[in-house]
């Protein structure tokens, strides 16, 4: 009976240290891309371009209090508009958020709404296997849209095209 007991406590602490290290000690890689949105409709086409040199930067705040638990440098994107944040430990109680900051275009830096950020979960303990995270794609929109646009914007189903574009971009 008393090595049963003794077991079992060697077995909870085990598991216990076993789930710490997994939370405090893990790393996790996020990756996303950013892009010029030519079309100026807030979602990547076929005329979307990548953005050498943007930067972003990942935040996230605890869910109770507000209070920032992880900000990262700001980080530039390479020549494809692909990012890589590096991020230790596990933030289970908190929401991350990775957010534009600066495009090297002057032609293209007019960012997305600002409610428009790529959620990124940072837990061990949420289901998700691996290490690595990656985001939804962040897009700044070009000062004045393409003119292949209406275009590609018809190929793809989406009408209201006067709306986004204006009547100077629409009427032919």
């Amino acid at each position: 009976m008393a090595k049963a007991s003794v077991i079992a406590i060697l077995f909870f602490a085990v598991c216990i240290s076993s789930s710490l290290s997994l939370a405090y000690g893990r790393k996790f890689t996020v990756e996303g891309r950013v892009y010029c949105d030519t079309c100026r409709v807030e979602f990547e086409t076929k005329l979307s371009q990548p953005i050498t040199g943007a930067i972003v930067k990942l935040e996230c705040r605890n869910r109770t209090t507000g209070s920032f638990t992880y900000r990262s440098q700001d980080m530039l994107t390479d020549g494809k508009g692909d990012y890589k944040i590096e991020v230790e430990g596990d933030y289970g109680d908190s929401d991350c958020d990775v957010a534009l900051v600066k495009s090297p275009r002057p032609d293209c830096s007019d960012p997305t709404e600002e409610w428009r950020k790529a959620r990124v979960v940072l837990s061990a303990l949420d289901g998700i296997t691996g290490d690595i995270r990656f985001t939804n794609n962040l897009g700044f929109k070009k000062k004045v849209a393409l003119p292949g646009c209406k275009q590609v914007l018809t190929e793809m189903g989406y009408f209201e095209v006067r709306d986004e574009l204006g009547d100077e971009a629409t009427n032919p």
